[in-house]
């Protein structure tokens, strides 16, 4: 990994070295994937407007995120069966977190169980990804299961009412590799359901249709009375959306397209930042994911509003060229590259980064 020196690198390794199946999974989106490519480009259309002659000798580009302190702002985000890229996947990758003082959000549909993350990784902040089913029980037990574990929050995805339809997938009738299993439900531990018997199916698609697609608003209070963790809600996209959320109650919302694998059309999360932001930013706190790929991303999408942005695909990268290591490698070069645009463009610690340091490219063809 030594020659590895960019997010790009890491991808373009991890292309050559996983399966197709596994690969096509990982990094397709749904329909003609026109949201999946300006999940990236997007960002290019946001200039830095730097501040020249301002004291950088001293630097932080440490945060909070629900009262937890973090070295960099930069988290993993949910990425399901990450052992199909290495031995260790989600174990290996909240490792890396753990080692970069930042959270590590596990999927409900991982390959490494609540518990094994939580031995894996015992002083990691680590979130969990949730979804409701039309079995509440099994929703409760996973809460449960995460409470007991330690993880400090329910990330409640509510983009899914079923999973998209991703070609690549049904093109390659993808299902999970025999030696691996949906961990949270398999074992002692497991909710009251069994997946054995049913056909995993291109895109997952039979296992969403235990996902509760009646799913409404008030299904929010309900999950409240449930757990003492804080929720987030992933998968937020409209300012409209996000005033209902805090109108609700929770912590925080991530503003995400689910790496472009739900609808195809859907807005950039870097276009859909700045509205989200400005509607709810002083009554939660406002999270993004989707295509960052170098510090400047991490610049550009805090100056928007976001409090700090988590990586999916790029975790995937590190984790498939060289485990925990590779992983780590991807966040401390993401770190590193934060740290130079954050100074080069007269920012000493995250609070100088003001909204009018970044700009659409449209501000300047009205000059």
């Amino acid at each position: 990994m030594r020659d590895l020196v960019c997010v790009k690198d890491f991808e373009e390794f991890a292309y050559k070295v996983l399966p197709r199946n596994t690969l096509d999974y990982y990094r397709s989106g749904a329909g003609r994937q026109e949201t999946l490519d300006n999940n990236r480009r997007a960002f290019s259309k946001y200039k830095i407007r730097p501040r020249c002659l301002r004291d950088v000798s001293t630097r932080s580009v440490s945060t909070t995120a629900l009262g937890a302190k973090l070295l960099m702002p930069v988290g993993i985000s949910p990425s399901a069966m990450q052992r199909m890229a290495h031995p260790e996947g989600e174990c290996a990758n909240a490792r890396a977190a753990e080692s970069m003082g930042t959270i590590f959000i596990l999927s409900t549909i991982a390959t490494s169980s609540i518990e094994e993350v939580a031995q894996a990784a015992p002083k990691c902040i680590k979130w969990f990804q949730l979804y409701i089913y039309n079995d509440r029980e099994v929703t409760i037990n996973l809460v449960k299961r995460a409470e007991k574990a330690g993880f400090k929050a329910l990330v409640l995805t509510v983009d899914t009412p079923m999973f998209g339809l991703r070609t690549a997938d049904l093109r390659n009738k993808f299902k999970l590799p025999p030696h691996l299993k949906l961990a949270n439900f398999e074992g002692e531990n497991s909710a009251a359901v069994s997946l054995r018997g049913r056909k995993t199916g291109s895109a997952l698609n039979n296992l969403g249709e235990l996902f509760d697609a009646s799913l409404q608003w008030k299904d929010i209070e309900w999950l409240k009375t449930i757990t003492h963790l804080p929720i987030v809600l992933k998968g937020i996209l409209t300012s409209e959306d996000a005033v209902l959320a805090a109108d609700h109650g929770v912590a925080g919302v991530l503003v995400s397209n689910h790496g472009a694998r739900q609808v195809d059309g859907w807005p950039a999360s870097i276009e859909a930042l700045p509205e989200i932001a400005k509607a709810v930013g002083h009554r939660l706190e406002v999270y993004m994911d989707g295509g960052i790929s170098d510090g400047t991303d991490v610049f550009k999408a805090l100056a928007l509003g976001a409090r700090m942005v988590f990586i999916g695909r790029p975790a995937l990268w590190g984790l498939a060229c060289g485990g925990e290591e590779g992983t780590r490698k991807i966040l401390n070069i993401l770190k590193t590259e934060f740290e130079y645009a954050l100074a080069i463009s007269g920012c000493a610690s995250l609070e100088d980064v003001r909204q009018c340091m970044v700009v659409h490219e449209s501000y300047y063809a009205k000059l």
